[in-house]
């Protein structure tokens, strides 16, 4: 897979890991790169010092009509980074449904629509060069962190219908690829008290396995740690995860 001259769409690219896969796409040689966020004016800045080369779109993954008008704004697109994601339900007694379901909407539910919804454009690539999906998964895929369960537990789901995706979009000519990242240093997780890598180097990482042409990701040296350990032994992933305070 390669990144030069690819158009590519982030989702939730307004900060954090979106805001850094937007710099990185763009520092990898990407023609052009579509920043999508449910309000786009949050990505004026951005736009301005890209030299035309950062396009806003305006999308929220949880809404049919959004991702429709979203597809249709990038049409030519090659690689979507499906990296919008949430954190609202921690402990698995105490979150409430409503919780926990507006973490399964946009970490599962979303992450599949954006991935639908971009299809086609992505089918239409891949008849004339690489095309490729890229799920920002995370080490909670592979074992749950009881501080951030039902979290954990929608990026599980997300791992899973990821490699559903891939034996599907294989037919299609459709790479896929999980990211099993790290802690990262975003607002997301910023009052738990953990190493952790900075956006920047995680979508450095990313872009760097997918240029290799990686199928499962780690990008810090956390998520190295852990899935080399996770090969050998996923009952002491389980348990190291389950330390992890909030």
């Amino acid at each position: 897979m390669k990144m030069n001259d690819a158009v590519v769409v982030v989702t939730g690219a307004n900060r954090g890991l979106g805001l850094a896969l937007v710099h990185a796409a763009i520092g990898a040689g990407a023609r052009k790169v579509y920043a999508g966020a449910r309000d786009p004016k949050q990505l004026a800045a951005l736009v301005e010092h890209s030299g035309g080369r950062v396009v806003p779109l305006a999308l929220d993954i949880t809404d049919a009509r959004s991702l429709a008008a979203a597809a249709e704004h990038a049409p030519e697109v090659t690689v979507l980074f499906n990296n919008a994601g949430v954190l609202t339900s921690y402990n698995v007694l105490t979150a409430t449904s409503e919780e926990m379901t507006h973490d399964f909407g946009t970490n599962f539910f979303g992450t599949l629509a954006a991935t639908k919804a971009f299809l086609p454009a992505l089918e239409r690539a891949a008849q004339v060069g690489p095309a490729a999906v890229v799920n920002v998964l995370s080490v909670a895929s592979l074992a749950n962190v009881p501080a951030l369960a039902a979290y954990s537990a929608s990026k599980a789901a997300a791992s899973s219908i990821t490699q559903a995706l891939r034996v599907e979009l294989l037919k299609k000519r459709v790479s896929v690829h999980g990211v099993f990242a790290g802690a990262i240093d975003t607002d997301m997780v910023r009052g738990m008290e953990m190493a952790k890598t900075s956006p920047e180097d995680v979508a450095k990482g990313i872009l760097e396995g997918l240029l290799r042409g990686e199928e499962d990701i780690a990008p810090d040296p956390m998520s190295r740690g852990l899935f080399e350990m996770w090969s050998r032994d996923p009952k002491s992933v389980e348990r190291q995860l389950g330390t992890i305070s909030g």
